[in-house]
């Protein structure tokens, strides 16, 4: 493996308007689902359905977390139904993303598995918030060394840039319980895998050798032989997965303001969408 030729992709999604609505239109003649397509009324739509999505990744694009106020400015249509326009989506953008894993192949050698946190609302309102209750609860988030309530979002992502699958749990869920799960359901073609400590467990390196996954994660400090197994090159490309997060969050994917389950997963899928769009732009053009 040859980590120091590690090419890195997906940056800022630096196209205009009109050139991403032409791209959105390609994407509905090639992935939206009949029953999209086909629905009741679709010709009398003030706008087509490709023009919302690229409203979507646009939104995402110049950083207006408000709804409301992107409906206001921008779209010419009622907030209540751009929403309901926009979750009518949500099948059109998963079909979306499965058809690209099934499509992109990724340029590096390694897979990068980590999580990060989405909050819905302040931690001073841990204890009383109402919404997604019995869906959401209490983690910690150790980066800023608080406790938060929302939810965790653990992803896979290529040596270069490519988020290949996610899946949400609560809060309070421990890393390495989702990634046997979510290995399955991405089912990758590379085989190494790179984590950090909160993956370190002999029963998930097990269970990952019998998929046919090699796991790596780096040793604590205080574990026998950790110097000499935690190689600096390959904890630096595991680390490359905290810029890969940082864009997401660009692209507000850790601050959902979304008050559904539905909206909650469809403003998430159109971040993920966005990040990979650029992914796409940038190594294939």
């Amino acid at each position: 493996m040859n980590y120091l030729k590690l090419n890195r992709f997906s940056h800022h999604l630096q196209v205009s308007f009109n050139r991403l609505n032409v791209i959105c239109r390609s994407l509905y003649k090639l992935y939206a689902p009949d029953g999209l397509k086909h629905r009741k009324n679709v010709d009398q739509t003030k706008l087509p359905d490709s023009s919302i999505l690229a409203m979507l990744i646009w939104q995402t694009e110049i950083g207006i977390e408000s709804q409301r106020r992107f409906c206001k400015f921008f779209v010419g249509l009622s907030h209540s139904r751009f929403n309901r326009r926009a979750r009518m989506l949500l099948p059109l953008i998963r079909c979306i993303r499965q058809g690209w894993n099934q499509e992109v192949k990724v340029g590096g050698e390694l897979l990068i598995i980590d999580s990060f946190p989405i909050p819905v609302c302040q931690p001073v309102r841990n204890y009383h918030v109402k919404i997604f209750r019995g869906i959401a609860d209490i983690g910690y988030k150790a980066t800023k060394k608080i406790y938060y309530y929302g939810f965790k979002v653990h992803a896979i992502v290529s040596d270069d840039g490519y988020l290949l699958d996610y899946a949400v749990t609560k809060a309070s869920v421990h890393d390495a319980k989702e990634t046997v799960e979510l290995m399955i359901n991405a089912h990758p073609a590379n085989h190494y895998l790179l984590g950090d400590e909160g993956y370190l467990s002999k029963n998930l390196a097990t269970n990952l050798k019998h998929m046919g996954y090699v796991l790596w994660t780096p040793y604590r400090k205080n574990m026998q032989g950790a110097r000499r197994h935690n190689d600096h090159q390959l904890m630096a490309i595991r680390r490359s997965i905290e810029s890969d997060f940082s864009l997401l969050s660009y692209y507000n994917a850790e601050n959902n303001r979304a008050r559904s389950p539905v909206g909650f997963q469809q403003r998430l899928e159109i971040a993920i969408l966005a990040y990979n769009m650029a992914y796409c732009l940038e190594r294939f053009n």
